[in-house]
């Protein structure tokens, strides 16, 4: 059999997940520190509205619209002067800006829902949840940075949101994006799934964890499982990633090989963890499973790890 080495389904599977639709034009070579100003200045730029894990809507139930103007950012009191430059979209500039409403003080003519709802009940298309985790992460690292981590003194956006700068020792830091490796343990027969203690009642998933500096990411998806379930691992293969904005983290989805298979979980990090034959597996994505027992949502990589393993040949 000959390797060729851009073999690839047609569509890669990171398509598929929620939160990776975004089709804006970053143009991140093009970002001097007075292009928020600019885009500003454009009567044709749009703006996704943000505050406290919620995304904005205008409309109604079926047909709500995640964009506003800048004569309607105004007029619902905008913080314009905290927005960031996202890039842009039919040569229109779009941007993300925190959103002025507290939870109970909309008018009648919007609603404000969390990201997960947002993505898991599909009140936006999927480019514009794309530019969501966009937006939030980049609102949330800003927010989170404004003081210099070297001299504490406060820091300003520069480059639309893109880099914040300190007057006062010299040091420009720049957006963070935390890996996360998730990983589902298979066999031909079965999958390795575990459950948080955190987690919806009965629901199981992909063991997960951080990728720590100075680690590859199949040298952290052998680290989280021996860690976690107490299982050895060989061989890793990546599979799909997904922008994950809780705050700004990059799910990164393998599968891997167990050289063992006896469980050994560590229960003050799990609830449970344990071995699913493929029937289950099925049953519990169908929502069908006797115990009610169910995989994470289809929005999520977890969900598309365990589909993508089921339903592979045997």
């Amino acid at each position: 059999m000959v390797f060729r080495l851009f073999d690839a389904p047609p569509r890669e599977p990171s398509e598929f997940l929620g939160f990776a639709g975004n089709r804006i034009d970053r143009q991140s070579e093009n970002r001097p520190d007075d292009c928020v100003e600019k885009a500003l200045a454009d009567t044709a730029a749009r703006f996704m509205l943000l505050d406290d894990g919620k995304l904005f809507l205008k409309g109604r139930p079926g047909a709500f619209d995640c964009w506003f103007g800048l004569a309607e950012c105004r007029e619902h009191g905008a913080r314009l002067d905290q927005a960031i430059l996202l890039g842009f979209s039919q040569g229109r500039p779009v941007l993300a800006v925190p959103s002025a409403f507290a939870g109970d003080d909309l008018p009648e003519t919007m609603a404000a829902f969390d990201y997960r709802s947002v993505c898991s009940q599909g009140l936006v298309d999927a480019e514009s949840a794309g530019a969501l985790a966009q937006a939030a992460s980049l609102l949330a690292w800003n927010a989170s940075h404004r003081f210099c981590g070297r001299c504490g003194a406060e820091t300003r956006m520069r480059a639309g949101g893109y880099r914040r700068h300190c007057g006062s020792c010299g040091t420009d830091h720049f957006p963070r994006t935390d890996p996360v490796a998730i990983m589902l343990t298979v066999t031909r027969e079965k999958c390795l799934l575990g459950r948080g203690r955190h987690f919806a009642p009965g629901m199981y998933s992909a063991l997960a964890g951080f990728v720590e500096p100075g680690e590859t990411i199949e040298a952290a998806v052998r680290r989280e499982t021996l860690e976690e379930a107490g299982i050895r691992l060989g061989r890793v293969v990546y599979h799909a990633s997904q922008p994950w904005p809780f705050p700004y983290s990059l799910m990164i989805g393998c599968f891997a090989e167990p050289l063992e298979e006896e469980i050994r979980a560590d229960l003050e990090e799990l609830e449970d963890c344990r071995w699913f034959f493929r029937d289950e597996v099925r049953s519990m994505l169908a929502r069908s499973h006797p115990g009610g027992l169910t995989t994470p949502p289809p929005f999520a990589i977890a969900h598309h790890l365990i589909r993508a393993w089921a339903d592979s040949e045997e």
